[in-house]
């Protein structure tokens, strides 16, 4: 059975990433941009991942341009913006497409397990998914819901 521990990706810096070196985490896989009317969302993400990083959770942030033309920059602009307005300390990863022929294999993957509102699609930025140390996706929330909406879960989730 697939899961998200089978998949690699690169870094917002260049490195490529195993993320089967989350195995064990609960992690909430979210497309971003910089240009978005959600992109105050970077701020409650961040909360996320202070209030229950001790715990064995961790933010992926996966930039994306492919709604609206929101995330213009290259990856070091994202990054210096991230850090700068929101001071993001969550992995992010180099710019994707979560859509269509070029999708990031990952995003393909995790469309296949969680439908949304437009079946086997991204609907729009800041889509996240919710992911559990076994590597399985547990939920997928709409670019509308607010990261604190999702603490709940990620308490349910993580356990005591």
């Amino acid at each position: 059975m697939t899961s998200l521990h089978d998949f690699k990706a690169t870094g917002i810096d260049g490195a490529e990433v195993d993320l089967a070196a989350y195995h064990g985490e609960v992690v909430l896989v979210v497309n971003t941009a910089s240009q978005c009317g959600f992109t105050p969302q970077y701020k409650g993400l961040q909360k996320l991942q202070d209030d229950f990083a001790d715990r064995g959770f961790t933010v992926l942030g996966f930039p994306c341009d492919q709604f609206g033309h929101q995330e213009p920059g290259d990856d070091a602009e994202i990054q210096g913006f991230c850090e700068r307005n929101f001071g993001v300390t969550f992995p992010l990863f180099s710019k994707i497409d979560v859509n269509g022929d070029d999708a990031h294999p990952l995003f393909t993957w995790l469309r296949s397990e969680k439908g949304g509102l437009l079946g086997n699609r991204v609907k729009w930025n800041f889509t996240k998914f919710l992911v559990g140390k076994d590597g399985q996706v547990i939920a997928r929330y709409a670019p509308t819901t607010k990261p604190e909406k999702i603490a709940a879960d990620l308490e349910k989730t993580l356990g005591s």
